[in-house]
């Protein structure tokens, strides 16, 4: 087979979502927990949003219940709404909807400068860890056992 390779040093929407598209079809033949279709119907997103007087956006939550797990995708608060026990309550309202929606455990993503000690404090665990990612710090994968 003849074959030629090109090296691009900038942006390519177009190859990037047809590898993209490939790795999905790879994962959907070999992984029935992968099919797109099946995933698709079997996400149960959960938002919680908190606003301020205005109603405008100062925090919150957005996860997905699949596969029996809670992800949790961002969770972010303005610092004025830092250290009042919000976080931690937005944390538990998210994992007991996910329980009740069939999650029995739950992955999420973290920066050593961010919210690892805070996820530690309500049962996260490590399980993994990329050092110096950024520079100076590291990128933690964390998990817990809803119960």
């Amino acid at each position: 087979m003849d074959y030629s390779i090109e090296i691009l040093l900038e942006k390519n929407e177009k190859f990037s979502s047809y590898l993209n598209s490939m790795i999905k079809q790879f994962n959907n033949e070999h992984s029935v927990h992968h099919n797109d279709v099946r995933k698709k119907s079997s996400i149960k997103p959960i938002h919680i949003i908190v606003s301020d007087e205005k109603k405008e956006w100062i925090g919150g939550i957005t996860s997905e219940v699949y596969w029996d797990w809670l992800e949790i995708n961002d969770f972010w608060f303005s610092d004025e709404c830092r250290g009042k026990g919000l976080g931690s309550f937005l944390l538990e309202k998210t994992e007991e909807i996910a329980k009740e929606k069939g999650a029995t455990k739950a992955l999420l993503k973290t920066f050593e400068f961010q919210a690892r000690t805070f996820y530690e404090t309500k049962g996260y665990k490590v399980v993994g860890e990329v050092k110096d990612y950024p520079p100076g710090s590291s990128f933690y994968t964390m998990i817990k056992e809803l119960v």
